[in-house]
């Protein structure tokens, strides 16, 4: 097969965003809402690395939820003149709720990254050698 191509980063972005392999875009990195598949079936990607790789994608659900919280909390106090107390309530409401929706474009954002970065994820896997089957 040769070695792959690296796509662009709004391509690896747009994959991530659709919850596909960021390598081949063509299988779902998830089977539900928070089981992630062990290796892309098209392109032998592995999707789980060691423990505490993905805790940067932490920081990724982290930064997304606060930015959306401030713009509507700003929007929402000054813009409508909604009161403080009331916000309070529905805005921790959605937090909680978004954090959990976002989990899984959070980890597929930061396999993206990582992919962006590291050229070496686009090359073919290893390939046994004929003594090691035998």
């Amino acid at each position: 097969m040769g070695l792959m191509l690296r796509p662009s980063t709004g391509t690896l972005i747009v994959r991530a965003l659709r919850l596909k392999c960021p390598r081949c875009g063509q299988a779902s990195m998830f089977t539900g809402l928070f089981r992630m598949i062990e290796r892309c079936s098209n392109c032998g990607l592995k999707f789980e690395r060691e423990p505490g790789y993905f805790l940067g994608s932490i920081y990724i659900n982290y930064g997304v939820t606060a930015l959306i919280l401030t713009v509507g909390w700003i929007t929402l106090r000054f813009g409508y003149g909604i009161e403080s107390r009331w916000l309070v309530f529905g805005l921790a409401a959605f937090l909680v709720v978004f954090q959990i929706f976002f989990f899984r474009y959070a980890r597929a954002l930061w396999l993206a990254l990582d992919c962006q970065f590291d050229a070496s994820l686009f090359a073919d896997p290893p390939e046994e050698s004929s003594d090691a089957r035998k």
